[in-house]
């Protein structure tokens, strides 16, 4: 019991870095439970824990007495010399006698092996706790064993990690026995055990896989100023160089963008921008907002607030798909943007349309109906106006509005 109580403990030792010194007074504390539930709460012991050589060693001290009152602290004269006596002690003095664990008999003996069983699962808990709180922010990467309807979980050193729904990238497919890198979140003790939250959908992950791929970042040359981040659609990453030799923008790229393309790959083709930081808001916006161009920016600091001018075929661009540009260029500057729309002069368009080529677009019978009323090109029926398109037989007043939608639509397509 001594060897495999002892062994139990060391293996710990060597494969969680347990302290040494930890241990033993588990141990000593467990088999100090054992002696007081023998021979009583008052008894008074010593338990000597001796980690390197797997040996427990147990001593009771005992008062003695011409007459015994309270077994569980005296003991007589009579016993102590019918047990040798050999250092020749007197009533009065301590007597220290070793305790074999096979007086302690089965019952207790099971009772010692639940407890250090117990304590054992309570350290092992508690390392894990630990261990991944100090790796919160940093990258892991494990084996998905288990694919659920909300979460995966994932092996990684025997420890179940686990990737909620809203920490993975939208539309990403996860497969048991795949590979997967994440960046450890949070972690939580419950009385169960730590339960580690790991993400792939959190800004860090971004930031971690920039360090990855970019040396310059890693060593602190180039910072990452900003993120603002749509998982699995697009991203906004600001950066700037401490070294004015180098371009921070290029370096995150990398030659034929190799660098930037690997962290692509990771998030599941997730675009990314990076954009050279500014302390100016005003170039901040714009750089955020290209390639699409500005008319005009006015920013109101205090408020937080930025009012964007610019022409009619730039405001898709900034606006992006479902309007995701604008929402991230809001995020990373931190400003509230509204767009005000300039049209365009009928007279500025460089290219017209001809109205054959708009059947599809207008339906063959409105494009024979304006034809018919001397229109040939997109531009003359945009100068026309709806004013004069409804008087048209066969166009009212939502038929005239459609058709310069259409139209103005197929400007900004060409632009």
């Amino acid at each position: 019991m001594n060897l495999e109580i002892v062994e139990s403990f060391a293996q710990m030792v060597r494969e969680k870095s347990v302290d040494k010194d930890v241990l033993a007074g588990i141990i000593e504390e467990i088999f100090g439970l054992l002696v007081k539930k023998k021979y009583g709460p008052d008894a008074r012991y010593d338990v000597v824990v001796n980690m390197d050589k797997g040996d427990i060693e147990i001593f009771l001290e005992r008062t003695i007495v011409e007459k015994v009152t309270d077994p569980s602290t005296q003991i007589s004269i009579e016993e102590v010399n019918a047990r040798g006596n050999e250092e020749g002690l007197e009533v009065g003095e301590d007597y220290v006698e070793k305790i074999e664990l096979s007086q302690f008999g089965r019952r207790l003996i099971n009772l010692a092996r639940q407890n250090l069983n117990q304590k054992i699962r309570e350290i092992e808990k508690e390392i894990v706790y630990n261990e991944y709180r100090n790796m919160i922010g940093e990258i892991v990467v494990g084996d998905i064993y288990q694919v659920r309807r909300n979460d995966v979980l994932i092996n990684h050193n025997k420890n179940e990690l686990i990737l909620p729904r809203s920490e993975q990238i939208p539309h990403e497919k996860y497969k048991k026995g795949e590979t997967i890198r994440a960046v450890v979140k949070e972690v939580k003790k419950t009385p169960n055990g730590p339960v580690i939250i790991v993400s792939r959908a959190d800004n860090m992950f971004l930031k971690r896989l920039f360090e990855i791929e970019i040396p310059e970042i890693y060593d602190g040359i180039i910072e990452i100023k900003g993120i603002a981040r749509e998982p699995g659609e697009r991203a906004k990453v600001a950066v700037e160089s401490q070294d004015a030799r180098i371009d921070a923008v290029g370096a995150c790229v990398g030659m034929k963008g190799v660098r930037i393309h690997a962290i692509v790959r990771e998030l599941n083709n997730e675009n990314i921008d990076v954009i050279n930081y500014s302390d100016d808001p005003v170039v901040f916006i714009q750089r955020c907002l290209a390639p699409a161009k500005l008319k005009q920016i006015e920013i109101d600091e205090d408020a937080k607030k930025c009012v964007v001018t610019a022409e009619s075929d730039q405001i898709s661009m900034i606006v992006g798909r479902g309007g995701v540009n604008i929402r991230l260029a809001m995020k990373l500057t931190g400003y509230d943007i509204e767009v005000i729309r300039l049209e365009k002069q009928l007279d500025e368009y460089e290219e017209d349309i001809e109205l054959p080529e708009l059947r599809e677009e207008l339906g063959s019978d409105i494009v024979d109906i304006l034809i018919s009323h001397r229109f040939e090109t997109a531009v003359e029926v945009l100068k026309a106006g709806v004013d004069k398109l409804k008087q048209l037989e066969g166009i009212g007043e939502e038929k005239a509005k459609e058709i310069i939608q259409i139209l103005e639509n197929q400007f900004e397509e060409e632009d």
